[in-house]
């Protein structure tokens, strides 16, 4: 059975959600989600998560698929979507995989190795969170992922905490089980038509953001975190909690912000998270020859993306 999916990626704000649902009621085609917010349960609205109508349009996965409690990584995330692809196709259907975590997107495409390459993102990351929370903070958070690699640092050894902890994240291993580990088979054989979506003017697409970030704050995001709160045992440190725009409601919570700096941070947050995201797209353009980019701010861009999965799809007839 020979196996193909679209892939369709872009900044938040972009539009991805719209776009895929577009796809959906024209094709026979099956939602595979690439957001790393919403696998988590009950993480709504901050998540901007599709609605129940969305949802029911057409079948979408790995949406609501574990407690925030939980974690996933990107290796579980390849393992997931390889699945998916072979039985969404042996329904006769094609896949789509819509989202913006670019990590998903590289990993699924390129595969993990033993002991993944530096990410330039993942580590500017950790290192702005240990400019504001220290490097302690950080190794008790490494411990909580990998209690013996922890035990074997130095809590201030900046070095290597940082790099244990971004092969942790990306892995989902411990790091001895990553080090012992074979490389993996290839999997299956996957021919994928990368499609992208990207603003022609990135000002509309801040505006955009701010836009998003006040209805959410309008729809109720602050009674979902002080829920999230109440049922769960979370903490700020948690990778649910670290999620653009969670983090800085938790903050607010605390009391450490108020609701004008809880708005300003969090539009700031989704902000720079879609200047890494494009920082991705242009990677990946230098990467995958075959990626083709449409402008999000384009009224038509549905129509145009619509137009070249059918003549893709023709070719798999």
């Amino acid at each position: 059975m020979s196996l193909a999916a679209i892939l369709l990626m872009g900044p938040t704000a972009s539009g991805k959600t719209a776009c895929a649902l577009h796809l959906a009621r024209q094709l026979p085609i099956e939602i595979i989600s690439v957001d790393s917010a919403l696998v988590f349960r009950d993480m709504n609205i901050g998540s901007a998560k599709p609605d129940a109508a969305e949802l029911a349009q057409c079948p979408h996965h790995l949406i609501d698929i574990i407690s925030p409690e939980e974690s996933y990584s990107a290796a579980r995330f390849r393992a997931d979507a390889q699945r998916l692809i072979s039985e969404i196709t042996a329904r006769g259907k094609t896949p789509l995989l819509a989202g913006g975590t670019m990590l998903y997107f590289k990993t699924l495409l390129e595969g993990l190795s033993d002991l993944p390459q530096a990410d330039g993102d993942l580590r500017a990351e950790i290192e702005a969170q240990a400019a504001i929370r220290g490097w302690p903070a950080l190794h008790a958070e490494l411990a909580r992922l990998d209690a013996d690699a922890a035990a074997r640092l130095n809590p201030n050894d900046a070095q290597r905490i940082q790099r244990a902890l971004e092969i942790v994240r990306i892995t989902g291993r411990p790091l001895a089980e990553s080090y012992a580990r074979k490389e993996e088979d290839a999997g299956p054989a996957i021919d994928y038509l990368p499609l992208a979506l990207a603003p022609s003017d990135r000002s509309v697409l801040h505006a955009r953001i701010a836009q998003r970030f006040d209805a959410m704050l309008a729809a109720g995001f602050e009674d979902e975190v002080r829920s999230l709160r109440e049922r769960y045992r979370l903490d700020i440190n948690m990778t649910s909690m670290r999620c653009v725009g969670y983090r800085q409601m938790w903050e607010f919570l605390d009391g450490e912000i108020n609701a004008d700096e809880l708005r300003f941070k969090g539009i700031a947050a989704t902000r720079q998270l879609a200047k890494r995201q494009l920082t991705w797209l242009r990677q990946f353009r230098e990467n995958w020859p075959t990626l083709r980019e449409f402008d999000c701010l384009d009224a038509q861009h549905a129509h145009a993306i619509e137009e070249a999965v059918k003549a893709w799809r023709k070719q798999h007839a």
